[in-house]
């Protein structure tokens, strides 16, 4: 897999002499082969959103049964043909690009004593040449075998225009993801966590400062070419009242009515359930003393006797002459 890559590199390379035009064409190959990928995830995407009222509704239903829960959800997507990890292959298969690329830009600048000894590349290709012994991998004045970091440490100056690519990749994140939150709704998803998701690729963007600039100008290209894929998965997706976009946003907004009358309705419930076990609200009760308290005296003006023990308090009641 390196050496096919690599090879893409040194192939781009031989066609046109320059390091960043190759890797960018590189980023555009990859991109090109996963667009199918992304446009069936989003398809796939979609028809689960649209599937979301109906879910809301076994959820409510189901909602101390888990198993029974996933059962019904199971026979719903088989009922409509929705594959619920249709909306991760793109993820899953950029994830091994991306570590594939990181190790190839990585080993075709490996450095010795005598310069560059590149990897996974013919011995006789151009590229391999043109780097062997080198120390630069210079394009368009930018050295790409070096860090934003480490260039701004070196020539705060000449680092500037490192940090500029770095800040002009995260305003590319930035606008992908305004164009996929612009039409995506949650009925599960509060506006903080919107929020992270929408700044996260941004924050990402800015670890890029610690890589090689060769791969900034790689994730410079595919954000470049993801950008075009918005707009056209907005054209042909949301593109009439009609579009399967359009559906899935009206189903993702009475999901979202769904989830906020439940949520009412519960705390409805709850306080109704707190009135119930407290019961109505009762005066005070006020204690009053039937026996004398001790140590006091009786009404009679004569202290109390405690009973002897053993002895009938019938003895102390007062018999009539007939002895009855």
């Amino acid at each position: 897999m390196f050496q096919a890559a690599a090879w893409l590199v040194a192939t781009f390379y031989s066609w046109i002499d320059s390091y960043a035009i190759a890797i960018a064409l590189v980023a555009l190959a990859i991109m090109l082969l996963i667009t199918p990928l992304t446009l069936k995830s989003t398809k796939g995407m979609l028809e689960m959103q649209r599937l979301q009222p109906e879910m809301k509704k076994l959820q409510n239903q189901h909602k101390g049964d888990r198993q029974k829960l996933n059962e019904e959800m199971m026979k719903l997507y088989q009922a409509h043909k929705v594959n619920p990890l249709a909306s991760c292959l793109p993820l899953l298969a950029q994830m091994p690009v991306f570590l594939i690329m990181f190790r190839v830009l990585r080993g075709l600048t490996t450095e010795t004593d005598k310069g560059f000894a590149p990897k996974y590349i013919s011995k006789t290709s151009e590229l391999y040449t043109s780097l062997k012994g080198s120390f630069k991998m210079n394009s368009f004045g930018l050295d790409l075998a070096v860090s934003p970091a480490k260039a701004l440490s070196d020539n705060f100056a000449h680092g500037l225009w490192y940090v500029l690519l770095v800040v002009a990749m995260a305003g590319l994140f930035l606008v992908q993801q305004k164009m996929i939150a612009s039409r995506a709704a949650s009925p599960t998803m509060s506006d903080t966590q919107a929020k992270i998701m929408q700044y996260m690729p941004v924050a990402f963007a800015l670890f890029q400062v610690f890589l090689p600039t060769s791969l900034v100008i790689y994730y410079m290209t595919q954000a470049i070419v993801r950008i075009i894929q918005q707009y056209y998965i907005t054209r042909r997706f949301y593109g009439h009242d009609g579009s399967i976009g359009r559906q899935a946003q009206a189903a993702s907004q009475t999901a979202r009515e769904m989830t906020d009358d439940s949520g009412k309705n519960a705390s409805k419930n709850d306080k109704s359930t707190k009135k119930d076990l407290d019961g109505p609200t009762s005066a005070p009760i006020v204690s009053k003393r039937v026996t004398p308290p001790k140590n006091r005296p009786t009404p009679s003006g004569r202290p109390n006797r405690p009973t002897p023990p053993g002895k009938n308090r019938s003895g102390n009641v007062r018999r009539d002459k007939s002895g009855e």
